[in-house]
């Protein structure tokens, strides 16, 4: 059964979620439009629309996600940046058109240039050389649905996305963290349905003990 919700985010750091994909980069000297030789971009998808991932394990169970391909279609996009472990300094961003970011049918792509700044510059070539080859975004839900069969939540509206950020660490401790919030209460639930179940037990066997005694 499927249930939907909406959410509603604020600003503040701990509402946002984080969300990590392999950073499939291809380091390019040049742009579409541009002509400098010095000009270093790293590109990739930083949203993959459909692919189910899993997000979280509770015990044996396994709780998953997935973005709808219409998620981005009321995003507010209009001042993002690219950075590192999501902080740091910034080294690209929408504003100053150095973070280009388009939505197509597979997800959200995203192309930073990155030579305006040191850091950018030692981030290329760290990216480039395998260093680093993962990347993370941040964002609040606007909306999303719940499928207790399969344990699987929809994002289904983006309200906002704040960053694209290249991480070095798979695991990185934001992801799971958020990840956890994002599924704090269905697990909540689970805990409680399995609580009563047991009671339930309990409580049926100590009616079968006292029918037993009763014939005794």
């Amino acid at each position: 059964m499927s249930q939907t919700t909406t959410e509603t985010p604020n600003a503040r750091w701990k509402d946002r979620e984080f969300r990590e994909f392999e950073f499939e980069i291809r380091a390019s000297k040049l742009g579409e439009n541009d002509d400098d030789p010095e000009a270093l971009y790293v590109e990739g998808y930083a949203v993959r629309f459909n692919e189910v991932t899993v997000l979280w394990e509770y015990g044996d169970m396994q709780y998953k996600e997935k973005v709808a391909p219409t998620a981005l279609a009321e995003a507010d996009m209009s001042d993002v940046i690219f950075n590192y472990n999501h902080g740091g300094k910034v080294m690209a961003r929408t504003r100053n058109k150095t973070l280009e970011m388009k939505v197509d049918n597979k997800g959200l792509f995203i192309r930073a240039r990155l030579d305006g700044t040191d850091e950018g510059r030692k981030l290329y070539q760290e990216i480039k050389g395998g260093y680093i080859d993962r990347m993370s975004y941040a964002y609040t839900t606007k909306e999303t649905s719940y499928d207790s069969e399969t344990r699987t939540r929809t994002v289904l509206r983006i309200k906002k996305v704040y960053d694209v950020s290249a991480v070095d660490i798979p695991a990185y401790d934001t992801t799971s963290i958020s990840a956890r919030s994002a599924f704090e209460t269905e697990i909540e639930k689970v805990k409680e349905i399995a609580a009563a179940a047991a009671k339930a037990s309990a409580d049926a066997e100590l009616r079968r003990k006292l029918a037993l005694q009763t014939y005794l």
